[in-house]
């Protein structure tokens, strides 16, 4: 079976939304752009590494477009030769044109559509970004691990990574490390459902 890995940009107060820019989430949103400033060497080794092993991408409508507009035309020194050659998945309810290349759109329910994705041969799947997916995922557990890289900052209101459905539950931290700005990636993996207890 195929694994699916998820992999987001958070704030220290949970926000992903639009970390990239303030034009790239058209929805109502002040700070966007919020990751910029904190790039450095080791985040660019940490990206490379993952797009270095054979992976294939599931991404959501939003995302699909953000980064089809960007990383066709992208320098092949910035990882775009990887990004461009993977196959894209995307999660969209209804039929659209695809024009990055080796992009397929999930028909259907995106759900049993990542089901079917998982239990097919093939590298492993790595959804980046994609917000309003991984919510749509997490009641049925099919990510196996997170990836998941906290900028310290805080934004106040925007689109959390675990919204107030997401359903309880533990993780295991499998690494970490921190970046010299200050930002700390973390590998995690679903350790079954939260055990709460009291002092």
């Amino acid at each position: 079976m195929r694994r699916l890995i998820a992999t987001t940009f958070l704030t220290l107060d949970g926000v992903m939304q639009a970390p990239g820019g303030p034009t790239e989430d058209d929805r109502e949103f002040a700070h966007g752009g919020w990751s910029v400033n904190f790039w450095d060497d080791q985040m660019n080794a940490v990206m490379a590494e993952m797009t270095s092993r054979p992976f294939a991408m599931v991404l959501g409508r939003r995302t699909y477009d953000i980064m089809a507009a960007y990383w066709p035309d992208a320098p092949a020194d910035a990882g775009a030769d990887a990004l461009n050659g993977a196959t894209k998945y995307v999660a969209s309810r209804t039929p659209r044109p695809l024009a990055w290349a080796n992009s397929v759109q999930i028909h259907g329910d995106a759900v049993d559509g990542l089901r079917d994705l998982k239990d097919q041969d093939g590298p492993e799947l790595q959804i980046h970004g994609s917000g309003e997916l991984i919510q749509s995922l997490l009641p049925h557990d099919l990510i196996d691990e997170f990836v998941i890289w906290t900028f310290p900052v805080v934004v106040g209101p925007g689109r959390r990574l675990f919204g107030e459905a997401t359903p309880p539950a533990a993780l295991d931290l499998l690494d970490s490390s921190t970046s010299s700005t200050g930002v700390v990636i973390g590998r995690y993996r679903p350790a079954g459902p939260l055990v709460t207890g009291s002092f």
